[in-house]
């Protein structure tokens, strides 16, 4: 069974004080596009994430608001800018990296939520069934592309009904693949 395998560009998750703080008292994120799972969508909002050494410039917030800040970045991105991010899934941020964030009212500084989002596949309770695999399972993965085809090892299956079928990956594991904008996937056992 194939599924969709999307690359997840640099992004920032913000709470709704992190986001009064940054764009202004009241303010609410403008939605720009709908993402593939249920309820998330890339918003207008622009932040600018600064580390020791640089700054990413124009990083996408994603909404909704969350109950932490996290910003997500890749590898490559993490080591530009200085930061030392370690391979998390969303929203296990205790001792992660640090940085401020950027916005056109103010800035915020985190001391920790920056991470390198560990690659997964999203799917329902009865898509991760007939994948054969369940919630937090590590499985390997093969993507078939012109001249870079290769198989990830270490995707968590995060299995609930709130998802819809599709596998996450950052920029730097997309170009090792080459992948195209409507890559597939499989589990190899």
């Amino acid at each position: 069974m194939k599924f969709l395998v999307e690359t997840s560009a640099r992004h920032v998750h913000v709470t709704k004080e992190d986001l009064e703080t940054l764009f202004g008292a009241g303010y609410e994120l403008t939605w720009k596009k709908d993402l593939s799972q249920p309820g998330q969508y890339a918003s207008e909002e622009r932040v600018t994430v600064v580390g020791p050494k640089k700054e990413l410039k124009n990083v996408s917030i994603l909404g909704p608001c969350r109950k932490a800040t996290q910003v997500e970045l890749s590898m490559t991105d993490a080591r530009s800018i200085g930061v030392a991010a370690p391979v998390r899934e969303s929203g296990d941020l205790a001792g992660s990296a640090p940085c401020k964030i950027i916005g056109p009212k103010g800035e915020v500084e985190i001391s920790e939520g920056v991470i390198v989002a560990k690659r997964h596949i999203h799917a329902t309770l009865a898509e991760a069934e007939a994948l054969g695999v369940t919630n937090g399972q590590i499985v390997s993965v093969r993507i078939e592309s012109d001249g870079r085809s290769l198989i990830f090892d270490d995707v968590v299956v995060r299995a609930s009904d709130n998802y819809a079928l599709a596998m996450h990956i950052d920029t730097d594991e997309s170009n090792a693949g080459a992948c195209t904008r409507d890559q597939q996937g499989e589990i190899v056992k």
